[in-house]
């Protein structure tokens, strides 16, 4: 989505978000990414919630690994998407290179397909903290789109978590 389309609002955020001379991916490769997001939702299992949310890295290489909410009887026990993206990255040995990330998520329709609503799904707190520690291990800033109905919007990692504690802090 170009920022045009977005509303007033939005645009004065978008255009915040990108900071320190950084510039949007194509369009291409962006919606390749969300096709990724939400292809990956469609996997989630959400029983209590009915929200169904997939999240998509790309690395430096061209490389995109998919995750998706897995919930838990014990509510606190839950996995988030871009949690479990993040260990499927780790297993295959990425620690380095993050460069995107795309996170879409709502409820399923009739036809089972993802139905995402007219909010961004941002990620929660604890998911930004994960993927800052995978940007920090590669020395990376991800750009960050958060999907909705109608496209998503984007910020820098380092914009959705200011001030992040990381690996740096324990040396």
């Amino acid at each position: 989505m170009a920022i045009e389309q977005l509303l007033p609002d939005q645009r004065r955020a978008a255009g915040r978000a990108l900071e320190c001379g950084a510039t949007m991916s194509d369009d291409a490769s962006r919606t390749e990414l969300l096709e990724a997001a939400r292809t990956a939702a469609l996997t989630a299992y959400a029983p209590y919630s009915g929200f169904h949310v997939g999240a998509a890295f790309r690395f430096a290489d061209g490389t995109i690994v998919t995750g998706s909410n897995f919930e838990n009887a014990s509510y606190g026990l839950a996995i988030c998407a871009e949690t479990s993206a993040a260990i499927a990255a780790n297993l295959q040995g990425r620690r380095k290179g993050l460069v995107e990330v795309a996170i879409m998520g709502g409820p399923l329709d009739a036809d089972g397909q993802l139905a995402p609503g007219p909010h961004p799904v941002t990620p929660c707190g604890r998911c930004r903290q994960v993927m800052n520690e995978l940007a920090q291990l590669g020395g990376t800033d991800p750009i960050v789109y958060s999907g909705h109905a109608t496209g998503a919007i984007e910020h820098r990692l380092s914009v959705l978590l200011p001030a992040a504690f990381g690996p740096a802090n324990l040396e």
